[in-house]
């Protein structure tokens, strides 16, 4: 899951993103409202979670033009701004979600996960080369048997399957299953791919293209 917290102060944005990295999670950081709605449109971000009181464009704004996006992120939105009206009002401008501070981390998270799976909650059967990846259950199956995958083993496997068979590069996978920070000369995409191919076991699942990429062996 890709995730974007949107919060002017740097240390609380900094503090929840690291937590959510350390959840398995994508996760990029905005600073002000301008450069979230620039990141927004660059990224497939599943899920936007977006400070009311922001400099330049505010929380408001950024949701109200979210909510209006085709393919575009769920919003949770996660301000000091907690009472019932100020919630009310969140949710009316198209939030998915509202949290007040100060909040609970395990919270946090269970929520933004809840909101990943609501956003693929349609067509979330993805299946080639004997391997069938349930995206709601998060389980994956091979030949009837279950598959322990990692959060990123999960995160890569997935893009690979719903490429149906297209290629994707090295970096198309670092940049949509970690981050915008991912070393671009890490190893951890090769890394993962090997893991995921001991775990799945044989035939080959994954093929790899020389200087090309990956993809599913259909």
């Amino acid at each position: 899951m890709r995730v974007l917290v949107v919060e002017d102060e740097q240390r609380l944005a900094a503090r929840i993103a690291e937590g959510l990295r350390d959840q398995g999670m994508a996760v990029d950081v905005s600073h002000d409202g301008e450069d979230a709605l620039e990141k927004a449109a660059l990224n497939g971000y599943d899920v936007l979670v977006l400070d009311r009181d922001l400099p330049g464009r505010s929380g408001d704004e950024v949701c109200a033009e979210l909510a209006g996006r085709e393919g575009g992120p769920m919003v949770l939105m996660l301000t000091a701004l907690s009472g019932t009206d100020d919630r009310v009002d969140g949710l009316s401008l198209g939030a998915d979600d509202y949290l007040g501070k100060p909040f609970s981390f395990a919270e946090l998270t269970l929520r933004i996960q809840a909101l990943g799976r609501r956003r693929g909650a349609h067509g979330v059967t993805l299946t080639g080369g004997g391997v069938s990846m349930d995206t709601l259950r998060h389980t994956v199956h091979r030949g009837g048997r279950p598959i322990a995958l990692t959060a990123k083993e999960f995160a890569v496997l997935r893009l690979l399957l719903a490429a149906d068979g297209a290629v994707l590069s090295h970096e198309e996978l670092l940049e949509r299953a970690w981050d915008e920070n991912a070393d671009p000369f890490t190893n951890t995409v090769r890394v993962t791919v090997n893991r995921l191919r001991r775990k799945l076991g044989p035939p080959e699942v994954i093929e790899t293209l020389v200087g090309a990429g990956y993809r599913i062996v259909r």
